[in-house]
């Protein structure tokens, strides 16, 4: 089940991230980054415990990331990461958001929903104001694609 992250639930999102990212699938993310955006994240729950989650984050007038996707290893090929991503999706329409954009290595995944390929130099907002405090920045091998959310 889908449902927005609450704060008994930050470090188990942090462990599923960190899952990933010590594999260098994803970027690593702080307990500070996490509780302070934690009404970004949906996570996906069953039986009471935490199998996936997704953030979508504000960044500027119109445009927010969908970030920190993450589902078990044991829970993948399941549709949780894509339940995740169309729920993300759903709220930035509701938000009244015009563009959504992701920087994945896995660029393939967001495609089916619609995402095409950008340079990163198209989103100056996010390079300069999170990117730069990456430890792969500015030698960072993710890709940036972006969709334009409907009316």
């Amino acid at each position: 089940m889908i449902k927005k992250a609450r704060l008994n639930e930050v470090k188990q999102v942090q462990e599923l991230i960190k899952y990933f990212a010590t594999q260098d699938l994803m970027l690593h993310r702080s307990l500070n980054e996490l509780y302070e955006n934690l009404r970004d994240f949906w996570v996906w729950k069953q039986k009471g415990k935490l199998y996936g989650c997704a953030a979508l984050h504000m960044l500027w007038d119109g445009l927010a990331e969908i970030k920190s996707v993450a589902v078990s290893q044991k829970h993948q090929k399941k549709d949780i990461g894509t339940k995740l991503i169309k729920q993300c999706l759903k709220e930035a329409k509701q938000l009244g958001i015009k563009q959504v954009f992701v920087l994945t290595y896995v660029p393939e995944f967001f495609k089916k929903f619609g995402f095409r390929r950008i340079p990163k130099e198209k989103l100056p907002h996010k390079i300069w104001a999170e990117c730069i405090r990456c430890p792969k920045f500015p030698d960072c091998n993710e890709v940036a694609l972006i969709k334009n959310i409907a009316r």
